[in-house]
């Protein structure tokens, strides 16, 4: 009888909070996908929105990421253009597609919508949304620094019993390389929901026990619609409102579908943060982590920590030597300067924007580019601002300074070059046609770099004259953009996202020779008779530079996996060792000549942005969630 008067109690608390919840209906779309290069989905999501208008009893809608398909600023501007239509407020996060791709190097969105991470109650119940990475890196997702920091402060201060829903582009599971740090913080609140897209179609999911769904995208074939949430008296449940059929028939009325998920609200919170891995793992890595534990480290114990940092936020750029010194900057636009010998921080110059820009050193001088549209040069003593040349747009790509000339592209179609000791600009090469990211190759002769816009460019290093352009075909998606082109025997080596190896004659552009394989990253051995390509199936091909055809020295299988990460391969200053980063924290060697496997090491959970082999069997590396460390092997 106790135990029935115990249990009638709780099912009464359980009905008396959810009575006490004010009814909620909201439209949920997911990757709307706008481009100015087509109609369909402009057309289809205006119909939707023109659809939700017609309803009083819809509050709000809510965007759940890929936005746009490129992520550039006239996307942006045009989708919140669109998204003004609807009569009732809406609610957005970002998507890969709006930070990979994104001109202004992840600015805009924030500018555009006023936020990068929204917060709201409705009807009893706390409203949460983040994006979810990677910003500018082609890489699994992974949730940023900051927006952890940021939800953690959000899961904390909420009221224990208070329901929560989040929302976020990618699945919570191992599409997100930090998925068990999200999940471990939303536990910490009444989490009720997870509410994704990513894959344009409806599912019903469970991450580590907590209930989780997928929206569809506003037109899946020829069928268009949206999802209606509805939220009464504790039971939350999901259906379709269908305004044509799957023949692209116009549905008048429309027809709005029986509910595809129903869930029960609870009023208290159901889960504990995961407590579980130790030892060697400082991330507390779930014990089913797919992605190489940290445990491998134990089965290479000739690969030592000299030192370990740990930024406060996320980096996108690479790290460099300089010295006494060792640079980097964060996702938060805080170049650093490290000491070489202990990694503790000597010195910091804040920028007015996002930095994904590597450091190039020259003497005693540091340039830079931020997303804040500046090139910045600084002392590299103690980080004081030099000069500053200020560009029309974000400055992404990585500077190469050759003979003290710094060379540089931007956001805003101009490929410069700037004297390095005063700042003064030499020449200005206008008409790129897509935005720049990568760091050019520079030597006597020319400057080659890729942009956007599926074009590689030749430039006289002293006038900026152009010498040549090279293409790819198709989507820009495969454009030569994010690589860091190569030279050898008078050719310019390059991959690109569609899988391909090119060999290109440096004086005239043409192409002599094209390989399957590969995808951004690329190496040059210190003999330059050999470079290095990752592919994106778990293989390292080796090629031979100076033949007129294609010559494979060798292709291997580590074990990495699939893998996207553009970084680049490095290779011991001998030329014996191959250091081959990846997307997921994990570096393997092997040898050179052969590609057998050496030795392979766990750094962390992200994204590997650089590899830099010192002497001493020494390897400087910083990985894309903030760590910064000196390796020994």
């Amino acid at each position: 009888m106790k135990r029935f008067v115990v249990l009638f109690l709780a099912v009464l608390a359980v009905f008396s909070a959810q009575a006490q919840t004010a009814p909620v209906r909201f439209a949920y779309l997911s990757d709307v996908h706008i481009t100015l290069n087509g109609t369909s989905h402009i057309d289809n999501l205006k119909r939707c929105i023109a659809d939700i208008n017609t309803q009083p009893d819809i509050q709000f809608t809510v965007f759940g990421g890929d936005l746009t398909d490129f992520g550039t600023d006239e996307e942006f501007a045009f989708t919140r253009e669109i998204f003004n239509e609807l009569v009732h407020p809406y609610w957005v996060v970002a998507g890969n597609h709006d930070a990979k791709w994104s001109e202004s190097g992840c600015n805009t969105f924030a500018k555009v919508f006023g936020y990068e991470h929204f917060e709201f109650d409705a009807g009893g119940i706390k409203f949460l949304g983040c994006n979810c990475g990677p910003n500018m890196r082609m890489a699994p997702a992974l949730i940023p620094q900051e927006t952890l920091a940021w939800l953690d402060s959000v899961a904390r201060a909420v009221p224990r019993e208070q329901p929560v829903i989040l929302v976020n582009h990618y699945p919570q599971d191992t599409s997100v390389l930090n998925y068990f740090q999200l999940m471990n913080t939303v536990k910490q609140c009444n989490i009720q929901l997870l509410i994704g897209g990513h894959w344009h179609q409806n599912r019903i999911l469970n991450y580590e026990g907590v209930p989780a769904i997928l929206g569809r995208s506003p037109d899946r074939g020829k069928e268009i619609g949206y999802n209606i949430i509805e939220i009464v008296d504790g039971v939350f449940s999901v259906h379709e409102r269908i305004l044509a059929d799957d023949k692209g028939r116009t549905l008048t009325p429309p027809v709005e579908r029986q509910p595809w998920y129903t869930q029960n609200f609870t009023d208290a919170p159901q889960y504990e943060p995961d407590q579980t891995g130790g030892g060697d793992n400082p991330y507390g890595l779930p014990d089913d982590y797919p992605f190489l534990k940290f445990d491998i480290n134990q089965a290479y114990p000739q690969v030592t920590e000299v030192w370990r940092t740990q930024d406060e936020g996320d980096i996108g750029c690479g790290v460099v030597p300089a010295g006494r010194y060792v640079l980097y900057a964060n996702e938060s636009g805080i170049v650093k300067a490290l000491d070489a010998a202990t990694g503790r921080e000597r010195w910091r110059f804040a920028t007015e924007g996002k930095v994904f820009s590597t450091p190039a050193v020259w003497k005693n001088r540091v340039v830079i580019g931020s997303t804040d549209g500046s090139i910045y040069c600084l002392s590299l003593r103690n980080g004081r601002l030099r000069w500053r040349h200020r560009c029309q747009k974000s400055v992404l790509a990585t500077p190469a300074i050759h003979k003290g000339i710094a060379y540089v592209g931007s956001s805003d179609h101009i490929f410069r070059a700037l004297k390095v000791r005063t700042g003064r600009l030499l020449w200005a090469h206008e008409g790129i046609a897509g935005f720049v990211e990568c760091r050019p190759f520079v030597d006597d002769k020319q400057v080659v770099f890729g942009d956007w816009a599926n074009t590689l460019y030749s430039l006289d290093p002293r006038t900026g004259r152009l010498q040549w352009t090279w293409q790819t075909k198709g989507s820009r998606m495969f454009s030569p953009a994010a690589v860091n082109p190569v030279k050898a025997h008078d050719r310019i080596f390059v991959v690109t996202p569609e899988r391909k190896t090119y060999a290109l004659d440096a004086r005239t552009g043409e192409q002599i020779w094209a390989a399957s394989g590969g995808r951004e990253s690329i190496a040059l051995s210190p003999n330059r008779e050999t470079i290095y390509v990752k592919t994106m199936f778990d293989s390292v091909q080796a090629y031979a530079t100076a033949p007129v055809e294609v010559v494979k020295r060798w292709e291997v299988r580590p074990g990495f996996g699939y893998e996207i990460g553009p970084t680049p391969c490095a290779c011991s200053a001998d030329g014996q060792l191959l250091f081959v980063p990846t997307d997921k924290g994990n570096i393997f060697c092997l040898q050179a000549d052969n590609g057998d496997l050496v030795w392979k090491h766990k750094i962390s959970v992200a994204l590997i942005n650089a590899i830099v082999p010192l002497s001493d069997r020494q390897l400087l590396i910083a990985t894309m969630d903030g760590v910064v460390t000196l390796l020994h092997y």
